[in-house]
């Protein structure tokens, strides 16, 4: 029961500029309905669907027996930064030493951080729209001001360059990009990659280079980072982690690669915010990316198998039309045809036929006419779900 006060609550103003992460107030809608004995089909929650790999969470497990349950560094465990170092260099071709990381409880607080230390207020962000909300909501909140680039359907949701070079001015302080990207799925290939430095020049502009599903590529594409381009490294900020690559969602770890000065700042940030990342997660950190990789190449072939069935049962059903995504485990159909707005339309799949997804919308403006869903759920589950779709779309489009 609410108690009474007679104080009124006073929010800073900044507190009116905080978005949100969609995906969590659905999962709670969800599970309220599944409380009333309804079976949701969950598509809409962004993390694998598979257990942590046994070799790390044995890794885990010891470390907790060994006493790893202690204060650590802020910017991470020294042992864990240069796994992650040897990891980047050899991933990317590039050098990078153990003072040019800093581990983070999950991928958010390097969004969060550089955004924090780079931005004043006034300063530009160009970031990608539809996009993973945190970005515009982070940009927002320091009095930044945001600015989309519209990632569109016909060019398989990479940016256009020449886009980007327009929205560029004297106040740009940071781009953000996301590749293999949420929500839609789409890539920036090596091309874009390599134009998109070009368009950015000798300017001091840094990038942040979102790559958390770097390790989740479909039909033969290959990862490439801005940070692998000559003259670009100290004007990168790699963001990567743990997550989705060795479903470790739960165990909160994700990192930033970045030049030795600024991460200096981000670690005080961290001392500031978090104090450490767990100790003992750290320790099974360093097992899942030293130890066998081929539990990430099983979960990104069975994620690919899921893709393909999902995208195909979706394109025979009236309304929907998807293109085949690149890479991530998500989806993003285009509802335009269905006469619907995606908000209302993603709220009445959840209501009415028990089909969990996520408007468009929840990703900024331009995911208008898109829904999103998630493929981290089995392929029993996937094909009963377009059985539903099937069946809702025919009664109510």
């Amino acid at each position: 029961m609410e108690r009474a006060t007679q104080y009124e609550l006073q929010l800073a103003g900044r507190m009116s500029r905080l978005g949100t992460e969609t995906a969590f107030e659905v999962l709670s809608k969800a599970r309220a309905l599944e409380r009333q004995g309804k079976k949701i089909i969950h598509l809409e929650i962004g993390e694998p669907d598979f257990n942590t790999p046994e070799n790390v969470v044995e890794a885990g497990v010891d470390a907790l027996r060994k006493g790893w349950t202690h204060y650590g560094p802020s910017a991470g465990l020294p042992e864990l930064r240069q796994a992650i170092a040897d990891y980047v260099s050899r991933t990317r071709g590039v050098k990078v030493s153990s003072d040019e990381v800093v581990v983070v409880p999950g991928g958010k607080p390097i969004i969060f951080f550089t955004i924090l230390s780079l931005i004043d207020e006034g300063d530009e962000v160009i970031y990608p729209n539809p996009g993973f909300p945190i970005y515009e909501s982070m940009i927002r909140y320091v009095g930044g001001g945001a600015v989309p680039i519209r990632l569109r359907e016909e060019r398989d949701f990479s940016l256009d360059v020449n886009e980007l070079a327009s929205l560029i001015s004297d106040r740009t302080k940071l781009i953000i990009i996301n590749s293999p990207q949420n929500p839609t799925g789409g890539v920036l290939a090596r091309r874009d990659i390599e134009q998109i430095a070009r368009v950015i020049g000798d300017r001091n502009i840094t990038v942040l280079s979102d790559e958390i599903y770097s390790r989740l590529l479909f039909d033969g594409f290959e990862h490439f980072s801005i940070m692998s381009v000559p003259g670009m490294q100290e004007r990168t900020i790699l963001l990567d982690g743990f997550s989705k690559t060795y479903a470790m969602t739960g165990w909160r770890m994700g990192y930033g690669v970045m030049r030795a000065d600024l991460a200096t700042h981000i670690t005080r940030l961290m001392t500031n915010s978090n104090s450490c990342t767990a100790s003992f997660t750290q320790v099974a950190g360093i097992e899942a990316l030293r130890g066998d990789q081929s539990s990430v190449d099983r979960m990104r072939d069975e994620f690919q198998r899921r893709r393909d069935v999902f995208v195909v049962g979706l394109n025979k059903i009236k309304g929907f039309s998807c293109r085949m995504p690149k890479g991530a485990f998500y989806v993003f159909p285009n509802i335009s045809e269905t006469g619907w707005k995606s908000k209302p339309l993603a709220d009445a799949l959840l209501e009415q036929a028990g089909i969990a997804a996520l408007s468009g919308t929840s990703f900024g403006e331009f995911g208008e006419g898109y829904l999103r869903f998630s493929v981290a759920n089995s392929l029993e589950n996937l094909e009963e779900a377009l059985v539903r779709l099937d069946r809702w779309t025919k009664n109510n489009v």
